[in-house]
Formats: structure tokens, sequence, C-alpha cells
């Protein structure tokens, strides 16, 4: 049997490509081009038929290295906290002060591009600081 090495990452939401265009900026990745044939994601867009617009949209590692993010528009909005939620890891390697101003600054960011910061969870002994956020249409993450 294979082993799978690639994932991709849906999400739910109410508008794809705004959320897909919030991620970008969070994570420094890029909308892919177009299919061929087509000079923008709107030419292409006008093609599908009228439920269809403006149902999806991707964003993309440019290095190639993260996973494809898939954003898919539903018809009912977030009512409960997330099963499965993403970890933007802002402070890796840090402990202490030095994390808990590195992720600040990130969340500082992050809440300019429409981010909304929850709560800081504080070191335990175990676990070191990290910022639960949400972005922006209420799915949570953590800045880690």
């Amino acid at each position: 049997m294979a082993t799978i090495k690639q994932v991709q990452i849906t999400f739910d939401c109410a508008n794809p490509e705004r959320v897909a265009r919030f991620w970008c900026e969070v994570l420094g990745y890029v909308v892919p081009p177009p299919p061929e044939g087509f000079a923008t994601w709107e030419d292409f867009d006008r093609t599908l038929p009228p439920e269809r617009q403006g149902s999806a949209f991707v964003c993309v590692d440019p290095t190639g290295a993260g996973p494809r993010l898939f954003f898919q528009r539903v018809p009912e909005g977030k009512v409960a906290k997330n099963r499965v939620h993403l970890d933007v890891r802002a402070g890796t390697g840090l402990v202490g002060d030095e994390r808990l101003a590195t992720l600040e600054a990130e969340c500082e960011r992050l809440v300019a591009l429409g981010a909304v910061r929850m709560y800081v969870l504080h070191a335990d002994g175990v676990n070191e600081s990290c910022i639960a956020m949400q972005d922006i249409e209420g799915n949570e993450f953590c800045l880690d």
C-alpha cells in the first residue's frame, strides 16, 4: 500500500476568494496561474455555470513545500469550534519572553489583515506560549 506524503487543506467558507487572499498574506502563499487559455481567474470563473461562479479558490506555497489550500463556498455559517485547525509557526525555536514578543508582533500584523485575537495560552512547562486567533470568517488557528 502506498504512503501518502502530501495533503490539501480545505476550508469551508462564505467567500472563498476573500478567505484565500487572507491566508496568502498570512503564509506568504500565492494564487496559482489561471488554467491555460485564460488571462485571469475571473475570465475562467465567467465560463462556469452561475451557481458555481465564485464557489472555490486556491492558494499555494510558492516554494512547493507547504500544502495547497482550497477554499469552497458552503451555504451554512460556522457554528462550533473547529475540530482541526492550523498552527501558524511564527515562534519556532524561541522560548519565554522572546517567543511571546515575536508572537505578539505577528499577531498585530494578522489583526491588521482582519484576523481576531482570542486569547494567549502561556507556557506551562510542557508547551510554549501561543496565541489563539480566528481568520476573517471565524475559523480558529493558533499563532505558535
